[in-house]
């Protein structure tokens, strides 16, 4: 088991992987359409993708923790 110490990390790991992976899968289907080899296109496009979104996850996560501590009542 990872330490949770690592649970923020992990979670971004985990989230810019999903994320990137659909939003990438959705841009190749809508400008290649579904053409054979479709799938390593996808491949391609979402590791370059996840690639980009893991790091901006960790950069921006501290922005968006902050803004939704000002947006909501406590």
């Amino acid at each position: 088991m990872i330490p949770a110490r690592f649970a923020p990390v992990l979670f971004g790991f985990i989230l810019s992987g999903l994320m990137s992976a659909i939003v990438s899968g959705v841009a190749t289907l809508k400008a290649v359409g579904l053409p054979p080899g479709f799938a390593l296109q996808w491949l391609g496009a979402w590791l370059t993708s996840w690639s980009i979104a893991f790091p901006s996850v960790l950069v921006v996560a501290p922005v968006a923790r902050r803004a939704v501590d000002r947006l909501v009542r406590r």
